[in-house]
């Protein structure tokens, strides 16, 4: 399974997906699993035009916890599954006001492909400020196409 994100358009959903953190608190109040060492090291993107990558490196910080550095920028995460839904809370470390962006996320079955789809906050507005009424506004809409953003599909970089 190849992205077929073009280049502007797999700038845009990056930002959306890393820039554009939304919400004051994670997902679920703590870590829901440990961190899956099969998500650990480099992740890329490549634009099949221009051959450019976009580095998304994940490192263990602590037993729940991950420290993810996309394009110079710093981001906590950690597992808040949901609703029978693996979901990553990510939080902005690079912003004064260090809000959270929601993840589903999936791995291939031979590990070589990260895939992340951002909660939209068209489904899940970003003036909800109780998590009691995110977490609904989620499980009510896991079905809804228009919940999650378009997917970016990450391939682990081979070591060299």
């Amino acid at each position: 399974m190849k992205s077929t994100i073009r280049w502007p358009g797999l700038i845009a959903t990056i930002c959306l997906l890393l820039a554009g953190c939304n919400y004051d608190f994670p997902l679920t109040p703590k870590p829901t699993q440990r961190v899956d060492a099969r998500l650990l090291g480099e992740w890329v993107v490549v634009d099949k035009d221009n051959q450019k990558e976009e580095h998304l490196s994940v490192r263990q910080l602590d037993d729940t916890t991950y420290v993810v550095t996309f394009d110079g920028d710093i981001y906590r995460a950690f597992h808040s599954d949901y609703a029978g839904t693996a979901f990553m809370s990510v939080q902005d470390l690079n912003a004064d006001n260090r809000k959270y962006v929601y993840f589903k996320w999936t791995l291939s079955p031979d590990n070589t492909q990260l895939t992340l789809v951002g909660v939209s906050n068209k489904v899940v507005p970003e003036t909800t400020k109780d998590r009691g009424a995110i977490q609904k506004l989620i499980k009510a809409n896991l079905t809804n196409p228009a919940l999650f953003g378009d997917p970016l599909t990450f391939t682990r970089k081979k070591p060299r």
